[in-house]
């Protein structure tokens, strides 16, 4: 509660005179004891962050607005950024701003209560335009990299317009700029945007558009999420670059171009290359071409000079080609020499190694012919009869391997270590 010692006058019996002070800070008690604490329950609009850290806007519906302050320690608690058009429940109270007399609302909580109708709309059409491929990137253009003219589609009151020539004036002053007036906020916007859009696309003289506006809040920047406008821009036969608004708003115009940019003068910038740019590649190009230039000149000399001296003296010709064969022969006898030399070196170990390997081969065959026959010995069936076995066979020298091959009353001749045995079998028992 405000406290004040000044009494209104009284001009007339029942008639107070109050100074303006006094009325605003009696105007602002009665809001303190009526209403404060208070919520309230608004769309989000002009939303903006001061230096200091303070934000400002309005809250709104469809009745009504009011504007808002939320000082830095109250800010610094938010757990959500808000932007415009969003739904949101606010805690605070009531006051009077008496600088200018305002009503305002001091914001000390804030949360979202949901998404404004614009919002809302905005997404919803975002999403059935992103659904048909109209911000699909492979259809997108790219910028040119010298463009003939520039285009810019704005209101000729804008003061992007003029940030918008400020900037293209300063970069490239050479390149022509055609602007197609039109408005950029209201009801008529959309359909004037469309109509200067489709004069540049038929004029077809320039080789990339901007189309541009300042900032504002989302219900100011409306005219640029109209649907209609986003399929003229996919249309388009050159680049278009949209920078409207501050680098935190987004409008669908900016999905539907070739490049987004976050302003309008650095829409200008991203489309132009500095007039010092291009100079110092000339320069650079030129002093390239003046070197490349003056080395061929006096390598044609040199070749001058040299053909001069051929035709004037002969005789020097003929010297140096006696000079080169003489060269020529010089070398072709060292080769040879060196190559007879080579071969001879080769045959002469040749002949050293011979005897060496011919006695190693013959010891390795030995070796060979050694462990042959160790492996005959081992095998010799005359070893095996040695340790008692028998070599069992009938009266044709059939071998008997199986006692199932016998009969009873069959002759049989075991072949032992030393002599063979004549057998005659009794049974033959199976194991």
């Amino acid at each position: 509660m405000f406290e004040t010692s000044v009494e209104p006058e009284r001009s007339a019996p029942g008639a107070r005179v109050w100074p303006v002070g006094l009325l605003l800070r009696a105007i602002a008690d009665s809001l303190e004891a009526r209403f404060n604490p208070v919520a309230v329950r608004g769309e989000v609009s002009g939303f903006a962050r001061a230096a200091s850290g303070h934000c400002y806007f309005s809250l709104k519906d469809e009745q009504g607005q009011m504007r808002c302050a939320m000082f830095r320690r109250a800010a610094g608690l938010l757990d959500f950024s808000p932007r415009d058009g969003q739904l949101v429940e606010v805690r605070g109270r009531l006051g009077v701003y008496e600088p200018r007399g305002e009503l305002q609302l001091i914001v000390e909580a804030m949360q979202q209560a949901g998404q404004g109708n614009l919002f809302e709309e905005f997404l919803k059409l975002k999403a059935r335009l992103q659904a048909e491929g109209l911000f699909d990137a492979g259809r997108k253009k790219a910028l040119p990299l010298l463009p003939r003219a520039i285009g810019v589609v704005t209101s000729l009151g804008a003061a992007a317009l003029h940030d918008v020539v400020t900037a293209l004036q300063r970069r490239a002053p050479h390149i022509p700029v055609v602007i197609y007036p039109a408005s950029v906020q209201g009801a008529q916007a959309p359909e004037e945007l469309r109509q200067a859009l489709r004069k540049a696309y038929e004029r077809a003289e320039v080789d990339v558009l901007l189309l541009v506006r300042g900032g504002g809040a989302m219900e100011d920047l409306w005219a640029f999420n109209d649907e209609q406008l986003a399929r003229t821009l996919v249309a388009s036969p050159m680049p278009v670059v949209c920078g409207v608004g501050h680098e935190t708003d987004f409008t669908i115009a900016d999905f539907c171009v070739d490049l987004r940019a976050p302003t309008p003068t650095a829409a200008a910038e991203m489309c132009t290359q500095p007039q010092g740019v291009w100079l110092g590649a000339l320069e650079l190009a030129q002093g390239r071409l003046q070197r490349s230039v003056e080395r061929q000149l006096q390598a044609n000399g040199q070749r001058l000079d040299w053909a001069a001296s051929r035709v004037s003296r002969p005789s020097h010709l003929v010297t140096r080609q006696q000079a080169r064969l003489a060269g020529q022969a010089q070398r072709l006898r060292h080769a040879m020499q060196s190559g007879i030399a080579h071969e001879k070196n080769v045959l002469q170990g040749l002949g050293l190694a011979f005897p060496q390997a011919l006695a190693q081969s013959l010891q390795q065959q030995q070796r060979r012919l050694e462990r042959a026959q160790l492996r005959l010995e081992s095998l010799d069936p005359r070893l095996v009869l040695q340790r008692g076995y028998a070599w069992l066979a009938d009266m044709r020298g059939q071998a008997i391997s199986s006692a199932r091959a016998t009969r009873p009353g069959q002759a049989l001749r075991a072949t032992l270590a030393d002599g063979e045995v004549d057998l005659t079998v009794s049974a033959p028992r199976l194991i």
